[in-house]
């Protein structure tokens, strides 16, 4: 299988992404090299046709869009979200906790993680850090150790006889990472990881002006980086590909689609802790945004009607291993499409009439579309699609990319499945198709 260009600068973004920050940082680096212009949510906005703009809030969340011609009440704007968050190890503020001359860190565990997998791994520490420099004037910076740094070793089998049938990982107690053996010479032990931040943050940014830090939002990750698995390349393996391989396609998207039409990228962060925050997809970001561009309130009604969203999130391939846990109907194959993903109880947005939509735009694209319903016995994940569709009343399809491992540190998607969200949505924000229902 050729690897494509699409894949090697996904790899890349993968690698330069270990947390939401670091995701948003990207992107906006991206988007001012395709001059797009940066917005500030605390100044006063001058939008021009055929403008390009995007804004960040609390460096997690992200909205990119176009203007085109600004019609938006008569033209609605063709939307495609995804997150920038990942299920993760995250520090705790106290985050130091010690054994004889181990130093560990104190960690919780954001979202739904798969524990098991970040035992004997390669660890490091990215995110940001704040705090005062002499004046005592607040500044945050964000950091990334990028080498190896920790670890959580497993416990022997010969301790732990039931690892292999009955085991399961203690949170408080089984997670910390090691990061430190402190030699007889180390004489001031307290504070220790804080001066490390300290001279990490002074390695990375030569004009850093913190001096004393008072908070750090800091994530552990797997620093075996992205890679293409299988004999012909047929797997893409990493962290995070939920959700981020998501936000990278409808960047591109984005950036290559036609200009001369109202489009917009949002990213949102904590999804996958129910996205209720000032950054989440349920709190007021995209409904600000929106606000903004069609102040006028019967014309935001109306252009609120005539859009679209693309709810994009990891869809679950069958399993050739456990092909029980799902309806043997709806088997998302890897490398055989987009999965459009459908739920009764509105764990996810889709209706027939956005299902029927997105299948109009993939036929003009003549491309496969792939249905995922799950169990009737088993519980559903959920997307922002929902959220959003509930917070602005606009109409949704949930879709994403088959995946193996969802939430492990390390999950598997299918080479060529990049490209097809990359060209479907693509042709979405072209508006190949005109979705208006008779």
């Amino acid at each position: 299988m050729k690897r494509t260009r699409l894949n090697t600068e996904l790899k890349k973004y993968l690698d330069e992404s270990p947390t939401p920050f670091h995701a948003v940082a990207g992107i906006k680096s991206r988007l001012l090299s395709k001059g797009y212009k940066e917005l500030s949510e605390a100044d006063s906005w001058t939008l021009e046709k055929g403008g390009k703009y995007f804004v960040t809030r609390e460096e997690t969340s992200i909205i990119a869009f176009k203007t085109g011609s600004m019609k938006f009440a008569d033209l609605g704007i063709r939307m495609l979200g995804a997150h920038t968050d990942s299920p993760c190890l995250k520090v705790k503020p106290s985050a130091e906790k010690s054994f004889e001359n181990y130093l560990t860190l104190n960690v919780d565990v954001y979202g739904g993680v798969i524990l098991m997998t970040w035992f004997d791994r390669d660890l490091s520490i990215a995110g940001r850090v704040s705090g005062t420099d002499s004046k005592g004037q607040l500044h945050s910076r964000l950091i990334n150790f990028e080498k190896p740094i920790a670890l959580i070793p497993n416990l022997c089998i010969h301790l732990n006889r039931n690892v292999n049938t009955a085991h399961s990982v203690d949170k408080q107690n089984e997670t910390s990472p090691l990061i430190l053996q402190f030699a007889d010479k180390d004489k001031s032990r307290s504070n220790f990881f804080r001066k490390l931040l300290l001279e990490q943050l002074r390695s990375e940014h030569s004009d850093c002006p913190i001096e004393k830090i008072h908070h750090f939002d800091l994530c552990l990750y797997d620093t075996n980086g992205a890679n293409f698995v299988g004999y012909r390349e047929e797997f893409l393996t990493s962290a995070r590909l939920d959700n981020l391989l998501s936000c990278f396609c409808g960047l591109q998207a984005l950036i290559n689609a036609e200009d001369s039409l109202p489009s917009l990228l949002i990213c949102s962060d904590h999804e996958e802790v129910g996205s209720r925050s000032h950054s989440g997809a349920a709190g007021p970001f995209l409904q600000d945004v929106l606000h903004r561009l069609c102040p006028d309130p019967e014309d935001y009604r109306r252009m609120i009607h005539n859009s679209l969203l693309l709810s994009a999130d990891n869809a679950h391939g069958v399993h050739p291993n456990y092909s029980h846990v799902h309806d043997g109907d709806h088997i998302p194959l890897l490398n055989s499409g987009v999965v459009i993903k459908m739920n009764v109880n509105q764990r996810y947005a889709s209706n027939d009439v956005t299902c029927s939509i997105l299948e109009c735009i993939a036929q003009k694209l003549k491309m496969p579309l792939q249905q995922y319903v799950n169990r009737s016995d088993l519980g559903c994940g959920s997307t922002i699609g929902p959220i959003t569709a509930t917070n602005l009343g606009v109409r949704t399809v949930d879709v994403g990319v088959p995946t193996f491992g969802m939430h492990s540190i390390r999950e598997t998607a299918g080479s060529s499945d990049t490209r097809a969200l990359f060209k479907l949505a693509q042709g979405f924000y072209d508006r190949i198709d005109n979705f208006k229902v008779s």
